[in-house]
């Protein structure tokens, strides 16, 4: 099986809650910078902080990136 890590959803996913970045940074002691690195996809989130930010959006992990 082959499985491929696709866009991050955390924009969709603030959008959905009406929360924003900073709230978000705010929730999960990062900075408003590594949300926004996320959210473009120029960084990606290891497994300790996605578990982090999906607590802290009430989601699953696989809620937060698009697979192919």
């Amino acid at each position: 099986m082959n499985i491929k890590l696709g866009r991050c959803r955390l924009t969709i996913l603030l959008k959905e809650r009406k929360k924003t970045a900073r709230w978000l940074a705010e929730r999960t002691g990062m900075s408003e910078q590594r949300i926004s690195d996320y959210s473009n996809n120029r960084k990606s989130m290891s497994l300790v902080t996605a578990k982090s930010i999906s607590l802290a959006l009430d989601c699953q992990i696989d809620d937060l990136y698009s697979w192919e």
